[in-house]
């Protein structure tokens, strides 16, 4: 079966219905209620998805699957009707940054929006609860999935871009750095060698994606840094990286670089393998 066969609005209601959260197998139970064949059925997901065909097969046999997110490449990419350029792209880690992600005036308000409900910022512990870090000395909040309108359409943005259900995400974590303030070089996604991390991990899988977001442009500094590879991504307003990453990724290695001058605000959401329960 090729591309061109697929409706245009059985294309645009396979991903709406993937990006609400439902999974691959519900997914293709749907499309059979709906009289379409099993093998039909697998085929026309995995193409308007982007998956492999075996993903999906396993899907259909009620196998866990993980999903991967679709990384963006340049120069333009159009998400939930929004335009966001590719401007520089690594593969090994994956890294891309993103300008134009936001707009000013949701950068504004979403600031506007967290600052009531600023605390210490902390860290997942391994037995998956919170804990004060030495390594992260900003403030910071969580909204929950879809809070407010502006959440629910960033939330959506990211999710058409990357091609992962909204529902795959952490909740949108804002972050306040003031001089001086920073978070020291980590990874994201959990080690399995840690004692907690089946009670972190149940939750929705490992993380395997991150979109770190800038909310304004420091005066000086505050860039994330990926030592590894020698490469610092400038904080600007309005604009993201993105990088993903395996399980053991030594290369994922980031950090949040100190304040010199000014503050720094970010959002930031973490993917999930599989459906997040809050």
């Amino acid at each position: 079966m090729s591309n061109h066969t697929i409706r245009p609005e059985l294309r645009e209601w396979i991903l709406s219905t993937s990006r609400s959260g439902c999974s691959l197998g519900d997914l293709l139970r749907m499309l059979k209620d709906a009289g379409y064949g099993g093998e039909q059925s697998r085929q026309i997901v995995a193409r308007v998805l982007n998956l492999p065909l075996a993903t999906v097969v396993a899907a259909a046999k009620n196998k866990v699957v993980a999903v991967r997110t679709r990384h963006p490449q340049g120069p333009v990419q159009m998400a939930a009707g929004h335009p966001v350029r590719v401007t520089v792209s690594t593969d090994a880690p994956v890294v891309r940054t993103l300008e134009n992600i936001l707009t000013g005036e949701e950068c504004d308000e979403l600031i506007a929006q967290a600052s009531p409900r600023l605390a210490r910022a902390m860290t997942v512990n391994t037995d998956g609860s919170h804990q004060v870090d030495h390594r992260r000395t900003s403030q910071g909040m969580f909204f929950a999935i879809g809070e407010t309108p502006l959440v629910a359409r960033i939330e959506q943005r990211i999710a058409d871009l990357l091609a992962i259900p909204v529902g795959h995400g952490e909740g949108l974590q804002i972050l306040h750095y003031q001089p001086g303030q920073e978070y020291e070089p980590h990874f994201d996604w959990f080690n399995p060698d840690q004692p907690g991390f089946s009670a972190v991990t149940a939750r929705g899988g490992q993380r395997i994606a991150s979109v770190v977001m800038y909310l304004n442009t420091p005066e000086e500094g505050g860039g994330t840094a990926f030592p590894r590879i020698g490469l610092t991504v400038t904080a600007m307003r309005g604009s993201a990286v993105y990088f993903a990453y395996d399980t053991g990724d030594e290369a994922s290695l980031h950090a949040g670089l100190p304040v010199l001058k000014g503050e720094k605000w970010i959002a930031t959401k973490w993917l999930r393998e599989r459906p997040y329960q809050s």
